[in-house]
């Protein structure tokens, strides 16, 4: 019986899979610099020219980019799933913060799960960091800076889920969650419990997930969304009626209609 002789990867190969699998477990995230390269070819143990190899093989594949005298970079576009004008124009789609927050519902409640299953102690302590900055900004009431922490949270949490298919699909909404979240925080801070209720169901979220309750996990995110969604359609009801009373107002004595006796 005849066989095939086993063939020794090239190690330019090797490298270029495992940078390739950073990039994908979000380890190596968009926009961030590469290490020098005689730092980064002592990590992985290997000669320069090799590492070189692979640095172009990625490259000519779009995924790194190098700038004159700078360094190189993982390319900023893997994180923008989303083109602007394409964002324009969703953000003017009037169903765009409901659509949005049921598309949130469905990703992170998976997101939640798993993270509670899969998460590592690293993971966790990433989670934890960035809940208290979330808590920091939230008493510091700037919506802006608010909804950034907010998304970093659940984008955290999506990293710990482990799964990288979830992770890219969150993290190409990325601009379109923080957007979002800046609308629906100037609404709903209109109500003056809400920062309180909503610090309180991401804490319920954290523990879950730190806990290892998996189903409590996303039963907490799709409570926390559905706080959202229904803080923003009574928004929406509340500026319909103004806008009818306001029509009402303005209407002259010859246009409005007498009771029916």
């Amino acid at each position: 019986m005849a066989y095939q002789p086993v063939r020794q990867p090239r190690l330019a190969d090797v490298i270029t899979e495992r940078l390739e699998a950073m990039i994908l477990e979000g380890s190596l995230k968009p926009g961030h610099r590469l290490p020098p390269e005689r730092e980064l070819a002592e990590r992985f143990g290997v000669s320069r020219p090799s590492l070189r190899e692979a640095i172009q093989k990625l490259a000519a594949r779009g995924l790194l980019t190098s700038r004159q005298g700078g360094g190189t970079f993982i390319t900023e576009d893997l994180n923008t799933s989303y083109s602007d004008p394409l964002l324009e124009m969703l953000a003017r789609h009037g169903e765009f913060h409901l659509d949005l927050l049921e598309f949130r519902d469905a990703m992170e409640g998976i997101s939640a799960y798993y993270a509670a299953l899969r998460s590592t102690p690293t993971d966790k302590a990433l989670l934890i960091k960035r809940f208290e900055e979330l808590d920091t900004c939230f008493k510091g009431q700037d919506p802006a800076l608010e909804a950034k922490a907010d998304a970093a949270f659940h984008l955290a949490i999506a990293e710990a889920a482990h799964n990288v298919l979830l992770l890219h699909t969150i993290r190409g909404i990325f601009h379109l969650l923080e957007r979002s979240i800046v609308d629906n925080l100037a609404h709903l801070f209109e109500k003056p419990d809400a920062r309180p209720l909503l610090m309180t169901q991401h804490r319920a979220l954290l523990d879950a997930i730190l806990e290892g309750r998996a189903e409590d996990a996303r039963e907490r995110a799709h409570e926390h969304l559905v706080y959202v969604e229904e803080g923003l359609l009574e928004v929406a009801r509340a500026e319909t009626r103004a806008q009818r009373a306001l029509r009402r107002a303005q209407a002259t004595p010859g246009e409005r209609r007498e009771p029916t006796p």
